[in-house]
């Protein structure tokens, strides 16, 4: 039986050790919901262990001036605009080439009494009637939708619609 009063005391005495070194850690590091005053330190409870205290966590870096932010931006924006400058004026950087209309060729060629006669290559862009059917379909049909006239007129122009835009690809293909 002395045993077990024993065994009790020993595990009391243990258990305020780590009561009391808990409370010194909490006291070191402080809250973390509080922000600690300078004057406003809580007393240390004396420890009966021989245990070397810790030691102080470092301080904090000290954040940089508003002004340091503000010249990193002028800084960035000034660089932008001397490689704007500096960087050949282009496309912005597409690999394909510009959309260009080819000149007119002129091949000089003899003519039967000796001077060159000149030719002139002209392209003549012609639409099948059937895309043109098409296109005034369409504008009829987007009439009526912004009239917001949704009756039964606007059913059958999209059904002649329908037939002239597949007419129109058929005779529009090669």
């Amino acid at each position: 039986m002395a045993t077990d009063r024993d065994e009790q005391q020993r595990q009391q005495q243990e258990l305020e050790e780590i009561r009391r070194s808990f409370a010194e850690m909490g006291a070191r590091m402080g809250s973390l919901f509080e922000p600690t005053e300078p004057g406003d330190e809580p007393a240390l409870p004396s420890s009966s262990s021989s245990r070397p205290a810790l030691p102080a966590p470092p301080a904090a870096a000290p954040a940089r001036p508003r002004w340091w932010w503000a010249g990193a931006l002028v800084l960035l924006f000034l660089a932008g605009t001397a490689f704007g400058r500096i960087l050949p004026e282009g496309d912005g950087g597409s690999d394909v080439p510009p959309v260009t209309q080819p000149p007119p060729t002129t091949a000089p060629a003899k003519g039967p009494t000796g001077p060159p006669v000149s030719t002139v290559i002209k392209t003549v862009k012609s639409v099948p009637e059937a895309c043109m059917e098409t296109a005034e379909l369409a504008d009829e049909i987007i009439s009526r939708l912004n009239r917001n006239q949704r009756d039964k007129t606007l059913a059958l122009d999209l059904t002649d619609y329908t037939v002239a835009s597949q007419a129109c690809r058929k005779e529009a293909s090669p």
